[in-house]
Formats: C-alpha cells, structure tokens, sequence
C-alpha cells in the first residue's frame, strides 16, 4: 500500500551507471537538459576503469572501415547485425575526435606525433587500437568524471542502486498500449532508504554480469543489474548465451580480476604450457595467439583439462626490456608486486568471464521495445557483437550509441515530457523486518556463481545445462520469498539481479542447440571451417533478432 506520492520530474534524463557509456552519455544530454547520474558505489567502480587495452578504430593508412567490419563479422561468428557493424565502425573516428577534445591524451607515434601509435589485438588484421599505454580505460574514465562532476546541468549520486524500473503499466495506467518507463526506484544506500526518481527518458548504462561467475575480470558492480530490471518490466532481452571468457587474467591469489590485456598478444606474447610448449597452433594455425577470444579460451581450457595444471603461461620475455616496461606499465607493475618480472618471467593466466555479448535489445540509436527506456554500453544487445565480441569493440560501442541516443532524444525529449501518467508511489516496506542473518545472501551469491562457472562455463553439455536449471530454481523461490519478508539492502538486490540474470543466461544456452563464438556446447560441435561460414551464414544476414532465445 502506498504511503504517498512523488510527483514530478526529478530530472530530464536518469542515468543509471557511471561507466563511458552512461558518462559520455551524460554530458552531451546535458546540453538539452537535466541530468542525474546513480551509481551503486563511487562513481569510478566500473569495468571501463579497469580496461587496459583501448579503442578499437580506423585511422592507419593500410586500414579500412570494411576491414574492421569484416573482422567484427568474423569474431560474431555470423550473428551480428552488419548494418549496425558498419554504423558503429564508420562512426569511431568522431568519437575519438571528441574524447580527446574532452582531454584524453591518446598514444602518439613517437616519431610522427601527428599520428597516433597504434596497438594490434587478438582478431584484428590491423593495427587500429587507440590507446593510453595499457590503462585506456582509467584515462577515460577520470578525464569523462572530471567534467561530469564540473557541469552544473549533471547531478551525480554515487551509493545510489536502482532496485526496479517504473512503468505505467507497472502502476496500472497506459495498458493496451505500449509501455512506457517514468523511472526507478532508488535504495539510497548511506539513508538506507528507497525513493522513486523520475525522468523522462531513463538510461540503462549498468555494464555487464562477470559477476555471475566465479571467475571474472569485472568489478564487484557487475551483477547484470539493467538485463535484470529491463527483463521484469517487459523488454526483450537477447544473446545471453554468449559470454565471452578473456583467454588471460592473472592467476594469482592477491590479483583478483587483475586483466592481462590482449595487447601483449598483440605485440609477440606466446602461450606456453606449465613444460614451455607452444600449443596454439593445435587450435588456430594460422592465426596462433592473434585468434578471436572464444577460441583462445577453449584452447587454453583443453590444456588444462589435459594437463591438469592450474594455469598456463602467456611468455613476452623474448622483447626488449625497455619496450615491455614502457609499452605496459600498469601490466609490468602490478605483475611485480606480485613477484613477477614479466621482462624475464612468463606470466601464470586463466580463461575468467569477461563480457556478456548480448542484453537488452535496442535499435539503432539504443532505445528499447519500452517508451522512454534506452540501454547503451555493455548491459545492451545492439547487435555489433553477434555471438562473439572482437577486442577494443565494446568501449567504441558504449561512445557511438551513447552519441546516437542523445541525437534522438533530443528530437523526442519535448512529447515525452508532456506525456502525463500516474503519480508514482513512495516506497512501502509493508511488513517487511531487518534481515539479521546475512549467510541467507552469501550462500546463494556462492552457490549461484559456482553452479554458473561449473555449468555454464567455457564448455557446455546439455546435461550440465539440464543440472543448473534444476538448481537455479529453488535458489529464485528462495530469494522471491526474500524480497518480500526482508527490508532490502544492497547486497539483497544484487543478489535478486544476479539470480535473474544467471537463469537467463541458463535458459539461452539450453535453447541454443548449436556451438557458435562464445557459446560452445560439447553436444553440437562447432564447424572450425571459416570460410564455410562465411559462404552459408553472413550471406542470410542473419541479425541479433534471429536469436531462438529473445523474450
């Protein structure tokens, strides 16, 4: 029952994450309105902080935009949506325009300043990744917070976590049409209390779901909360099968989630077992290290099922000294607080969960099937990945949809100002009491990201997918009993995203009787033959709607 009623605007557009989609986002709305920006802890606790390998973008002179739509379509393994490749890929060398317009000092070729020192990653037939040494995305992250925090137009909320999306049909207002987003519900976390927080356009930039799994290179953040919350209030989401496991984070146990970029790859690196065999080219001859990522972390995890060995080894000790120290200083220094001289010492790595290629649709410009509710960034399914994510592709498309959505919006803000709908109920607890036992969060958080990386992981089998839908299901009654009986917390609506998000990861790969990028399932083996697909699958132009599981 409602205990009141909050009544107008609170801002033009609410922004829900603080990554370089929602941030890039954020300060160009602000030029046509009110922003306010909630973020779940301080506003650098993203994946964006943590990427260290770049942009990937068209701008050397033995480059093109068709070849870097080609390598995108390769890496999709014939699941992208081209138009959407050839929109994004076209439109890179503006964003980069703008970023370092806004202070981001990009690389330059130290013998011709006027272009920019490009690197080269896994899957790319050229050298195309702009880059800030090997902490790209910290450099953006700090350069986009500094002028968000400094424009009087943008109200950012840190400690803030959006619990549910508010819709008319949600308040029993619009039905027969179609549905239309006015908000969230917010926890304040520091007043420990909720209150809804109204806009007209609300923007779902919440990042990925690594944290669904045991091992991951995302932040804590990373909980799947926008596919979770867009899910509930009815928009279709897509392609959640397809997760991409980067073939190489650190394995050690003080390094938690510390990535080791592609980009070492890149410039040399070598993938040895724990006997100092090459073993790549048993997997991709003739792309060795430089193959798509799917297919470096199957390799990598056939090792060590072989071997039995904890990890294998990634080797760029054969480079001079100077060029690894000054090439990748954050990578050389953290690696040596750990007791790791990468310049002479190879470098233990796993597979960890990375990115989730696909997410709540959109269209072009990143609206939803929901009036009023965009999605951009990671947490979104534009369809540019297809079924699996080329590296340095997924900062590019948090830029160029952000930029896309804020032009359309700017033709839409007016009608959807004056669109009038019910006064939104304050937040009742009705009789919900303090959870005083906090071992009713943990052990289904543990237990739901231990079933996923057994289950759901690398390597599929139908019989394993069968066994995580029959645990996943009790551990939802559980939590669905939770949020009605507890007063919620922050960790609880973490936790209730993460369960939502892990069952529909499940359902997708059991819906996907075939083995496709990031999706693979022992059941339905893969054909290797390249050229195979491209002559039967990219000729159908098959998109991201094509997906068997899209609901």
């Amino acid at each position: 029952m409602a205990v009141g009623t909050h009544k107008n605007f609170d801002a033009d557009f609410l922004v829900i994450g603080s990554g370089i989609a929602g941030l890039s986002f954020a300060l160009e709305a602000a030029e046509i309105g009110e922003v306010c920006i909630v973020t779940k802890k301080e506003p650098w606790d993203t994946a964006t902080n943590l990427a260290q390998g770049g942009i990937a973008c068209v701008l050397a002179p033995d480059d093109s935009f068709e070849l870097h739509v080609q390598d995108t379509l390769r890496a999709g393994d014939g699941l992208c949506h081209e138009e959407i490749v050839q929109i994004v890929v076209s439109e890179a060398p503006g964003r980069i325009e703008t970023l370092e317009r806004y202070g981001v000092r990009f690389a330059r070729d130290p013998n011709d300043p006027s272009r920019f020192d490009l690197g080269r990653e896994g899957g790319h037939s050229r050298r195309r990744i702009v880059r800030v040494e090997d902490f790209t995305g910290r450099s953006i992250q700090t350069v986009l917070l500094d002028r968000v925090t400094a424009h009087p137009k943008i109200r950012l909320m840190p400690h803030h976590i959006a619990v549910d999306l508010i819709t008319q049909g949600k308040l029993g207002f619009g039905r027969g049409g179609r549905e239309r987003c006015m908000g969230a519900y917010v926890l304040d976390v520091d007043r420990n209390e909720i209150r809804p927080i109204l806009a007209p356009v609300t923007v779902l930039a919440t990042g990925g779901a690594g944290k669904v799994y045991l091992y991951t290179s995302n932040p804590d953040v990373a909980s799947g909360a926008g596919v979770a919350m867009a899910y509930r209030a009815g928009a279709r989401v897509a392609n959640l099968e397809f997760v991409q496991f980067h073939p190489t984070c650190l394995f050690h146990p003080r390094a938690k989630n510390f990535l080791i970029s592609e980009a070492l790859r890149g410039e040399g690196a070598i993938l040895i077992d724990g006997s100092g065999h090459r073993f790549m080219e048993k997997y991709d001859p003739e792309r060795m290290e430089l193959s798509s990522r799917d297919v470096v972390a199957r390799a990598i995890d056939a090792e060590l099922k072989r071997s039995g060995d904890e990890c294998v080894f990634l080797d760029i000790s054969h480079r001079p000294r100077e060029f690894i120290v000054e090439r990748f200083p954050n990578i050389y220094r953290r690696c040596l607080e750990l007791g790791i001289d990468i310049t002479t010492d190879p470098i233990p790595v796993v597979p960890a969960a990375h990115y989730i290629c696909g997410g709540v649709v959109t269209d072009r410009d990143g609206f939803t099937d929901i009036v009023g509710l965009v999605a951009i960034g990671e947490c979104a399914c534009t369809g540019l990945h297809g079924a699996n994510r080329l590296a340095s592709n997924s900062l590019l498309e948090g830029l160029v949809m952000a930029h896309r959505a804020v032009k359309t919006c700017a033709g839409l803000l007016s009608e959807l100002r004056e669109i009038s709908g019910p006064e939104a109920p304050l937040w009742d607890t009705g009789g919900a009491v303090d959870m005083d036992e906090g071992v009713l969060i943990s052990h289904n958080w543990d237990g739901i990201r231990r079933l996923m990386w057994n289950y759901v992981g690398i390597v599929r089998t139908e019989k394993r997918l069968n066994l995580a839908r029959d645990q996943i299901t009790p551990m939802l009654n559980e939590i669905d009993r939770h949020y009605w009986d507890y007063i919620l917390t922050r960790d609880f609506i973490e936790l209730r995203n993460l369960a939502q998000t892990a069952d529909l990861i499940i359902e997708a790969a059991s819906r996907r009787k075939e083995s496709r990028g990031g999706h693979f399932i022992a059941d339905y083996p893969a054909k290797n033959d390249w050229e195979w697909r491209r002559d039967t699958i990219l000729k159908r132009r098959l998109n991201h709607s094509s997906s068997p599981h899209e609901r």
